[in-house]
């Protein structure tokens, strides 16, 4: 049984930094392209970062230069390491996984071609 589980959300203020992190298991970890998505309050749902299988990582443009995604093979978690953060980064973030041959898809998507998802992590920045 395929499973990811987020931590690390919280509220805090403006400018401030938070890390999520995402820890998987019942599946081969390394072999997927992993991303987070957010969702706000009466928006609908968009991609942030994502990292591939050999560690490539790509952000939205919304978040370049202050969220870092990494990740640990060996643990199988996901880090987001999110710096001055502002309030339009408030929503509800999730950890994905996509396989492999649809991880382009995710890229800018709504999050159509994930096959996993966590059950998510509030993120409130005031």
């Amino acid at each position: 049984h395929v499973q990811l589980v987020e931590s690390g959300g919280g509220s805090v203020q403006a400018g401030e930094s938070l890390r999520l992190s995402c820890v998987g298991s019942g599946y081969t970890y390394s072999c997927y392209c992993l991303a987070w998505f957010r969702q706000a309050a009466g928006k609908e749902r968009e991609w942030v970062p994502s990292i591939s299988f050999d560690g490539t990582p790509m952000y939205a443009d919304s978040v370049e230069g202050r969220f870092t995604i990494s990740k640990d093979n060996t643990k199988t978690s996901l880090l987001l390491q999110m710096n001055n953060l502002t309030i339009e980064d408030s929503a509800l973030y999730y950890c994905t996984a996509t396989p492999p041959r649809f991880c382009h898809l995710t890229i800018g998507s709504r999050g159509g071609y994930v096959d996993v998802w966590g059950q998510g992590t509030q993120v409130t920045v005031s």
